[in-house]
C-alpha cells in the first residue's frame, strides 16, 4: 500500500484559513449590517432567526464546500485538500468535515500556535480537527492515481 505524502504546509494552511474566514466574516458582517438593528452605541446586532445566519454561512463555507464540492475556497486556491486518513482521494463526509471545522477555534487559538505545534508534532501533520475527524491534508498534486493506496482514486 502506498502512503500519501503529508507535509506541514503551514504557510499554505494559514493562507487558506485567512481566505476562508475572510469570506465568512465578510458575509457575516454584511448580513449583520443589512439585517441588524443599530443600538444606542451605533453598533448593529441580530436577534431571533436572523442571528443564526452567520452560523449557517460558516457551515456552508467550511463544511458544505468541503464535503460536497471537495474543498473550501481557501484550500482549493492554495492547492491543498483534506481527505480521509485512509488516503482515499474522495470528499470528506459531512461528519468528518464538521469535526475538523468544529475544532477550528482550538487550532486557531493564540494566533494559530496550537494548530502549528500539533501539526509539527504529529506523524501525518494533523491539527486537532484532523485528529478528531480522522483526516489528513495533502497537496492536490499528490492526489494522482499512481499515489493512491491500492490505486483507488474514487
Amino acid at each position: 500500500m502506498t502512503q500519501l505524502r503529508t507535509e506541514t504546509n503551514i504557510t499554505r494552511r494559514i493562507l487558506a484559513g485567512i481566505i476562508d474566514y475572510g469570506i465568512i466574516y465578510l458575509f457575516s458582517f454584511a448580513i449583520i449590517f443589512l439585517l441588524g438593528e443599530p443600538n444606542d452605541e451605533g453598533t448593529y446586532h441580530l436577534t431571533g432567526a436572523p442571528a443564526l445566519l452567520p452560523i449557517f454561512i460558516w457551515l456552508i463555507v467550511t463544511v458544505g464546500f468541503e464535503s460536497y464540492l471537495g474543498g473550501t475556497f481557501g484550500n482549493s486556491i492554495v492547492g491543498l485538500k483534506a481527505i480521509p486518513i485512509s488516503g482515499r482521494n474522495r470528499n470528506l463526509t459531512f461528519g468528518q468535515s464538521f469535526k475538523r471545522h468544529l475544532m477550528d477555534p482550538v487550532d486557531m487559538f493564540f494566533f494559530g500556535l496550537v494548530g502549528i505545534v500539533i501539526i509539527k508534532s504529529t506523524d501525518q501533520n494533523q491539527r486537532v480537527g484532523d485528529l478528531w475527524g480522522k483526516t489528513i491534508v495533502v497537496k492536490m498534486k499528490y492526489l494522482t492515481e499512481s499515489n493512491m493506496p491500492n490505486n483507488q482514486s474514487a
